[in-house]
């Protein structure tokens, strides 16, 4: 069950979107809802002021800015909440853009769920950095959130990214709360991707999911020139689906984390929210 959910409050314009949708999922579910906002501390780029100095007007103006949409983003979480009686807390918590992505990491962990948005090219981007410490520090699903999203959860028809691996296990097994929901279920598997085993592709895993009364359905489809990300994507399209499922796979490197070709990939380019477990 979900019963206990974290959403990073991303700041700036066109954010409500996420929150609304986070907002939903909790109705869905029955669940609490938290909402984290950071506020970072005032990045100083060098060749800033003279010398080593950095007049402490510029960083007190920069600090007021960052509380402030962080104040924002807390009280449009808070009347999203409101307007869905839920049960909902906030936090606003002070952080530098380097610490803040391992403490909301370490947050997730104590919840079933994390909600994050989808990075935006041009914006902060401690979202990115969000994105990436939610599924692989803490040791619990997330939901990504496209921030083109505008419509509440949807669970029509989910489609869950099968390749027999231990990263798509764990997303299936994390993901059936909301499985269970939707009126239809597509295990897609991608001809020409390096399965992990020779079974019939799906259909261990789709009895599986019929095990738990879900209505599945097997689909093979081929990529595209070879590219797995715009095989899953169009069909998630074609299908018309509410929510993607699948392993986010990545390694560390001096605990800096290398997403997987497909997983950054998805990341960039999708337009449905999807559920990843590492």
């Amino acid at each position: 069950m979900i019963k206990d959910i974290v959403l990073h409050l991303s700041t700036g314009k066109g954010t409500r979107g996420t929150v609304d949708y986070a907002a939903s999922i909790a109705v869905a579910c029955g669940a609490h809802l938290a909402g984290v906002a950071f506020v970072l501390d005032p990045f100083v780029a060098p060749g800033m002021g003279v010398g080593d100095f950095t007049p402490p007007a510029w960083i007190d103006e920069q600090r007021e800015q960052a509380q402030a949409a962080a104040d924002a983003a807390i009280a449009g979480f808070e009347e999203a909440a409101r307007r869905n009686a839920l049960s909902a807390e906030s936090r606003r918590l002070d952080a530098s853009l380097a610490g803040a992505p391992t403490l909301f990491g370490e947050i997730a962990r104590r919840f079933d769920l994390a909600i994050v948005r989808q990075a935006e090219a041009g914006r902060t981007p401690l979202d990115d950095l969000i994105v990436e410490a939610a599924l692989f520090e803490s040791g619990r699903p997330v939901l990504i959130v496209p921030y083109v999203q505008k419509e509440a959860l949807g669970l029509e028809r989910a489609m869950v990214c099968w390749d027999g691996s231990r990263t798509a296990a764990r997303a299936v097994g994390d993901a059936i709360p909301l499985l269970a929901r939707a009126k239809a279920v597509e295990v897609v598997t991608v001809l020409g991707d390096a399965g992990k085993s020779d079974e019939i592709a799906g259909a261990d895993i789709a009895e599986h999911l019929a095990r738990h009364d879900l209505n599945v359905e097997i689909k093979r489809i081929p990529s595209i020139d070879g590219d797995v990300t715009d095989a899953i994507l169009s069909h998630a399209a074609d299908m018309g689906a509410d929510l993607l499922v699948m392993g986010g796979y990545g390694h560390s490197r001096l605990r800096q984390f290398i997403l997987g070709g497909v997983t950054r990939d998805v990341l960039k380019t999708m337009t449905v929210p999807t559920f990843m477990s590492h």
